[in-house]
């Protein structure tokens, strides 16, 4: 029998509010997906430090994370200035390469004809090595012009969104059409029902490659010439100077700004895409 007064609810004693317990299996859930990581990289750091100090290796072999760190500090604001031109470089190629790879995905998807002549010439471009793309876009756009970089980064990115997002609009299951199509939709509606939300786990796997890829293109092309305050220069004139340490903290940079993005795109595609039964089974 309940005791409580008439007219007053029954309260029920030791049982946690509902939001409470979903935040606390969020962040149980969060330490043992990344505290792996965390630790394997705090013992190589660890690790290069001892061996780096006790084989005494000169700066120019291995310098040590110590010294690495010193030189990010007293260099900061040139690496600063550095990383913001670089990543412009690099969204901007990014925004265009994948916006680029989307159009062309539903065109190849919709148009057989269309599918013949893309396909082929996007693998070929694909297959040319950045070292010989680079010399030819700063020739064609000129050597201090933005855009010679980020047109290396479109031809990098290009290839993954767009053979992605084919996958995604025309592997779709039949009897899922013929259900439909049995129900009198139109191609339209094929298309915004079922087609694009097939097609949008395959574009977030070709944008998570392409993260990657943007970085890499946009230093690689820097390489060849341009303004000096971008990441790619800092690498190739602190390298000639014998001073790896501003060397290995630039390249530190450009792998987190490479984490960091592979990061957005991760937290975005849980938003928009909740859904999708491989993120089911990492929260579950």
């Amino acid at each position: 029998m309940d005791d409580s007064p008439i007219g007053e609810p029954a309260i029920a004693e030791n049982v946690a509010p509902r939001e409470t317990q979903p935040l606390a299996d969020r962040a149980r859930r969060l330490v043992r997906e990344y505290l792996p990581a965390a630790v394997v990289f705090v013992g190589v750091v660890v690790i290069w430090e001892l061996v780096a100090t006790g084989l005494n290796l000169r700066e120019f072999i291995l310098p040590r994370p110590s010294a690495i760190g010193a030189a990010f500090v007293a260099e900061w604001p040139i690496l600063q200035t550095a990383a913001g031109n670089t990543l412009f470089e690099a969204v901007g190629g990014l925004a265009i390469g994948v916006l680029l790879g989307v159009v062309a995905a539903f065109a190849v998807a919709r148009w057989a004809r269309v599918r013949d002549v893309i396909v082929p010439l996007a693998i070929a471009i694909s297959a040319v090595p950045i070292i010989a793309l680079a010399p030819i876009m700063s020739n064609w756009f000129g050597i201090l012009n933005p855009f010679a970089k980020m047109a290396v980064v479109i031809l990098l990115v290009f290839f993954p969104i767009m053979i992605n997002v084919v996958r995604g609009l025309t592997e779709v299951s039949p009897t899922a059409i013929e259900l439909f199509r049995a129900n009198a939709a139109s191609d339209g509606e094929i298309l915004r029902k079922l087609r694009l939300p097939n097609a949008l786990p395959y574009f977030f796997t070709g944008l998570k490659i392409s993260t990657t890829l943007c970085l890499i293109g946009a230093v690689v092309a820097e390489y060849f010439g341009g303004s000096s305050e971008v990441l790619g220069r800092v690498i190739v004139q602190s390298s000639s100077r014998l001073r790896f340490d501003i060397t290995w903290s630039a390249i530190m940079v450009t792998a987190a700004a490479g984490i960091a993005f592979y990061l957005l795109v991760l937290a975005v595609e849980r938003l928009v895409i909740p859904w999708h039964s491989s993120l089911r089974e990492l929260e579950s």
